[in-house]
């Protein structure tokens, strides 16, 4: 098994060659890479989070700055930082609630003290952590020991103490771990099942004989518009073909062996089509703090034309997209460009060189974006795996999200920029 410096790197590597499409396989790629990262990390007796938080920021500052558009990643390292502060958190609530527990005992007779025995902070932790997240079998075999066969402190002998002690933090240490590592493994089955959990919230918004319109290619799209059609609701799609790379053609084919109703139109006819569509569903990129929305380029046009007509346009996404910064933010790079070849290929660029010059410099420059930022004030409402929002909701969404101290911007700004 390749060590964790190798997992790193080779992660590093296909962040930076763009080897990993889209934000989904990202954001679970990262999630497995921390958990890794965690699992082998040495977590001392004193300051047990702190050393995993170390940890996880050095690797998400390199997996952050290795492709700085893709926000997944970074909100995935934050999400992992806000789960090691829940569990530390738990787990020091649980040893005063056990350090109160015996204290209160000290004071009972033996009869009383046999009555009701001391409980250890894993056991009060494995409680608290269980209010937290669904139960597990391994939870309850590994987390939850029996009373009886919990070790309890005497009142005299020093060295008996010190192994109560040297023992209490070898156990803090390893529910510490265990917990973040079990947290982790939930976050990443989430983020496998965000769209089936999407998904089954299609029919709330989708009603029989509308006509509904997206651009580009969505998986989230796809499952969302295929179980309103299982839930027998009968509609149209308009799918706008997302050039230069044309994903839309892609979504249409899919939608048509599932047996939806779809209608391929170009971009430049979004205007001309939007006065027959009832609603606009598409997906995101990434959803920024103040609610706007990273998409795919053209994304933009299609929410004004949508906003012009008065037709609700909703977007589609999970819960590991939503990212505690605003686009004002120096370190967000919003967009970036893709080959040119997309437009032309690179034979036409010969016709387009000026060899007059004697530097054969090109008068034809192309720019081919990859997003768009929609702003807030254009978004009817998000649609999470949590259920449906409204674009002012989001701030409080991301807040519960992450940790305070891993949100870059905590004051809002207004809404509209």
């Amino acid at each position: 098994m390749p060590d964790v410096h190798s997992l790193v790197n080779d992660f590093l590597i296909k962040l930076k060659k763009r080897k990993i499409e889209g934000s989904l396989a990202t954001a679970k790629q990262t999630a497995e890479l921390i958990r890794s990262v965690i699992s082998a990390q040495r977590v001392p007796y004193t300051n047990q989070a702190g050393a995993l938080i170390d940890a996880v920021k050095a690797v998400g500052e390199q997996l952050i700055a290795a492709n700085p558009v893709e926000l997944a990643v970074g909100n995935i390292a934050r999400r992992v930082l806000h789960i090691i502060r829940e569990e530390e958190h738990s787990l020091t609530t649980a040893a005063m609630a056990g350090l109160n527990m015996s204290t209160v005992s000290d004071d009972e007779d033996d009869g009383d003290h046999d009555n009701h025995p001391v409980l250890s902070a894993a056991v009060v932790a494995a409680a608290a952590r269980s209010t937290l997240r669904p139960p597990s079998l391994q939870t309850l075999l590994e987390d939850i020991p029996d009373a009886a066969a919990v070790p309890r402190t005497s009142s005299s002998g020093g060295d008996s103490e010190e192994k109560t002690k040297s023992a209490e933090k070898s156990s803090k240490s390893r529910k510490l771990k265990h917990g973040v590592i079990e947290a982790v493994n939930e976050l990443i089955q989430d983020i496998g099942t965000c769209h089936e959990q999407i998904a089954e919230q299609a029919v709330e918004h989708i009603h029989h004989n509308e006509v509904i319109l997206t651009l580009g290619s969505s998986r989230t799209v796809l499952e969302f518009l295929c179980a309103a059609k299982e839930k027998k609701r009968s509609f149209r799609v308009f799918v706008a073909e997302g050039a230069p790379r044309y994903q839309g053609h892609l979504l249409a084919r899919e939608l048509v062996a599932r047996g939806l109703q779809t209608t391929l139109i170009t971009d430049s006819a979004v205007f001309a089509m939007i006065s027959r569509v009832n609603m606009v569903i598409v997906g995101a990129h990434a959803v920024m703090a103040n609610g706007g929305v990273i998409a795919p380029v053209g994304l933009n046009m299609v929410a004004l034309a949508a906003q012009r007509h008065a037709v609700p346009f909703v977007v589609l996404a999970g819960s590991h997209k939503l990212c505690p910064l605003y686009p004002h933010n120096p370190e967000v790079l919003l967009n970036e460009l893709r080959s040119p070849s997309e437009l032309l290929d690179f034979g036409e660029f010969s016709d387009c060189m000026d060899f007059g010059s004697g530097t054969a410099s090109s008068l034809l420059q192309v720019v081919n974006p990859t997003f768009d930022y929609v702003p807030p004030k254009l978004v009817s409402l998000f649609i999470t795996d949590t259920g449906g929002h409204n674009p002012s909701y989001v701030y409080r969404l991301i807040a519960d999200y992450y940790s305070a101290d891993d949100l870059v911007v905590q004051r809002r700004p207004a809404m509209g920029s």
